[in-house]
């Protein structure tokens, strides 16, 4: 997505050396009159910045808002690609199917659909995933890799351990993944990550990760059926989290990680997975179309599939299955 003039004028003034920037050297730099600069910096005091104007000096940015938009999130995002072309929304049916149109009209790796409320936020298996408020993080990435279908399921695992890392920066929680695409802190679920593609037999066209994280939820901000199981970081954590700071460390998180995970294999997603992995070596019942069984997870294979060990002693890949706990 093409910076706008928006975009440039924030860079301009919060790149400042000397503070104040002349209404005529923004208007040179951006190649606009000086009233479209004028309106500009209006418009962007109504998403929440604030700028100190004098006479003969020109315009200096006092302060940026800590509210979540498109233009608070793509000041100072330090990543090359990911992000950069941003959709935000304040308010979506689901920001996969907006990412899934996007794609099929030819959108740039990399694009990252963002929005405050899901009115019809879905996770695996088609379920709900409750959203429909501003407390948490929800966002669909579009992704173009040069990887064989097979190994789609890979993404998941990958997304998993590079949210871990991320959240790993700001406090020392124990966040633990579940196969294939939860994260818990103590035994209570806090996101989830939903992985879908279009592609033929040997390619990829597009792939769609969504992430949905519950940030700042209280418990009574759950509903009471899923009130025990869930959580938020800022539950765990007894304090409120800033979800732009947030969402643009796990851009740059990703974008670091993706490019070491396309580097070195999956062997190193592999290792960050064990490491992190919810009940490894526990009992657990899975759940599958034609049979249901106990078994000890064990761990993944190479290619992402878990690790059952049986009551009778034989290891068991799972491919898809539910996995109960």
């Amino acid at each position: 997505m093409k910076e706008t003039k928006r975009d440039q004028l924030i860079d301009i003034l919060a790149n400042s050396q000397n503070g104040f920037i002349s209404g005529q050297e923004l208007s040179r730099n951006l190649q606009i009159s000086r009233t479209a600069v004028w309106k500009h910096i209006n418009e962007l005091k109504k998403d929440g910045y604030q700028f100190e104007a004098v006479p003969k000096r020109g315009y200096r940015l006092l302060s940026r808002p800590s509210a979540v938009n498109e233009s608070t999130i793509k000041w100072d995002l330090q990543t090359e690609w990911l992000g950069q072309s941003l959709v935000f929304k304040d308010e979506v049916d689901s920001t996969q199917n907006i990412a899934h149109q996007l794609a099929r009209e030819g959108a740039v790796n990399g694009t990252t659909i963002i929005a405050n409320k899901q009115l019809h936020g879905r996770g695996r298996l088609n379920r709900e995933w409750v959203s429909h408020h501003d407390d948490g993080i929800w966002m669909s990435m579009i992704l173009r890799p040069e990887m064989a279908p097979c190994h789609a399921s890979q993404m998941t695992l990958f997304t998993a351990t590079s949210v871990v890392d991320t959240l790993a920066k700001f406090a020392n929680i124990p966040v633990k993944i579940k196969w294939p695409n939860d994260l818990f802190i103590n035994d209570k679920k806090f996101c989830g990550i939903l992985t879908e593609m279009q592609a033929e037999l040997d390619h990829i066209e597009y792939m769609v990760i969504g992430i949905g994280i519950n940030v700042n939820q209280e418990s009574m901000s759950f509903p009471e059926e899923i009130r025990q199981k869930s959580t938020s970081l800022a539950i765990e954590t007894q304090e409120k989290w800033d979800r732009r700071v947030l969402i643009q460390q796990l851009l740059v998180d990703f974008e670091t990680t993706y490019r070491e995970f396309l580097t070195q294999g999956f062997s190193y997603v592999k290792d960050k997975w064990t490491n992190n992995a919810y009940k490894l070596g526990e009992k657990v019942l899975v759940n599958m179309p034609k049979k249901s069984f106990e078994a000890t997870i064990e761990g993944i294979t190479d290619d992402g599939a878990l690790l059952v060990r049986t009551i009778d002693n034989n290891i068991e890949k799972i491919y898809s299955a539910e996995i109960h706990w």
